[in-house]
């Protein structure tokens, strides 16, 4: 994690444009990193692909800025450790009645199939040389999104009374602890395996929407960088780093 050893830090903000950004600009002012940073609400969110993200009030809004977390070679698993993190904290606030959290990649956390939550990592190299990563998190817990391209859903839906300053306080400490998990990436091994035990249609046929095509086939696994491991209708093996997943056959 961070070379400065310090303790994580909290932020609670009204309304932002982004947590996100709230987060690179504090880099750019010289944040040494592990610190979050909430909003009731964020007017200008942004999932994958610079898609809108919907953030009415009632939900969580995290980001957590760090600073160098890692040599560049291994970031590229960092994602695996905050999906992890997330649907660690999610899964706590679940009745014991069947509701069923999984991970699907590359960064969504759903519900019965629905997606309760998604996961934005952005970086930028800061003047003086340091790598900033920002850790955005979205979770719905009182109000989910219309006209989608997945279906949503809300923690409260699946029988949850979780607060989000209640579910933040899970999250905060579910990421310190996968982050000392991932350990730079040196304890990758272990993360993937939790990844693994945690997510959505292993071994279960799927499609993946790439900008320009669309792959099917069955999903086989994620390697240690965090790529999707398919094996197509050819017995071909494809190895995809971001997309968009749909489960079941075309």
């Amino acid at each position: 994690m961070n070379s400065d050893g310090g303790e994580f830090r909290h932020i609670a903000l009204g309304d932002v444009d982004s947590t996100n950004l709230e987060c690179l600009e504090r880099a750019r002012q010289g944040d040494k990193g592990k610190l979050w940073i909430t909003a009731n609400r964020q007017l200008k969110g942004r999932g994958r692909r610079g898609r809108d993200w919907v953030s009415e009030p009632g939900n969580l809004y995290a980001s957590l800025l760090l600073v160098d977390p890692a040599p560049q070679a291994a970031l590229a698993s960092l994602p695996l450790a905050v999906g992890v993190a997330v649907y660690r904290a999610i899964l706590q606030t679940l009745p014991q009645d069947g509701s069923k959290a999984a991970i699907k990649w590359p960064n969504d956390i759903l519900i019965n199939g629905s997606k309760v939550a998604g996961i934005l990592l952005e970086g930028e190299t800061l003047p003086d040389g340091r790598q900033a990563v920002v850790v955005g998190c979205g979770v719905d817990v009182a109000t989910a999104p219309d006209h989608v391209m997945y279906p949503a859903t809300t923690l409260r839906a699946a029988g949850a009374t979780v607060s989000p300053d209640e579910l933040f306080a899970r999250l905060f400490q579910a990421m310190e602890e996968e982050l000392n998990r991932w350990d730079q990436g040196r304890g990758i091994a272990a993360v993937r395996q939790a990844w693994l035990s945690a997510a959505q249609g292993i071994g279960k046929p799927i499609k993946v929407n790439l900008p320009d095509t669309t792959l099917s086939g069955t999903f086989k696994e994620i390697d240690a960088s965090g790529c999707l491991v398919l094996v197509d209708n050819d017995n071909k093996t494809q190895t995809i780093a971001a997309g968009d997943v749909f489960f079941g056959r075309p």
